[in-house]
């Protein structure tokens, strides 16, 4: 898999990532928690359309579920990995370093976009890991890693 729409879209997702300092974010990652209890999240085996289109939202959520929870994960690894990591950073350097861990989880976060354009439609994918994914992620990551270290 190549990730060339990804690439590009690096510089708008540092300029998101670091102006989502003061958002509330917890609603939705606390959101994604209960569909991720709440829901099956098995991908469906069928690659046919017409199963996509079939699908209910709900389903299709908790489809692109686990992707987004690898792509997450994959982000939370890379940052805690990076050098320039503590559990001291402010908001705006955590952010920073999730930033430039988009790059390294290229290919989990090129998953999450493609298996939403199939579900949703053709650059939908993008509009959901600029959006609502990029909102998140700073909580999620700061969740993870506390919950992590308890």
């Amino acid at each position: 898999m190549t990730c060339s729409v990804t690439q590009p879209a690096i510089p708008a997702l540092e300029t998101l990532i670091r102006g989502a300092q003061g958002m509330i974010l917890e609603t939705l990652f606390g959101m994604s928690l209960v569909l991720n209890v709440s829901l099956d999240t098995q991908m469906p085996k069928s690659s046919d359309l017409a199963s996509w289109l079939q699908m209910s939202v709900r389903q299709k959520d908790a489809s692109l579920l686990p992707l987004v929870r690898q792509a997450t994960d994959c982000v939370v690894r890379k940052v805690v990995a990076d050098p320039r990591y503590s559990a001291e950073l402010r908001a705006g350097d955590i952010n920073d370093l999730i930033v430039d861990s988009i790059a390294a989880c290229a290919r989990s976060v090129r998953a999450m976009i493609d298996a939403h354009d199939r579900m949703y439609g053709i650059g939908s994918g993008e509009a959901f890991l600029l959006g609502p994914y990029l909102d998140v992620l700073p909580s999620a990551f700061v969740k993870q890693v506390k919950f992590k270290t308890r």
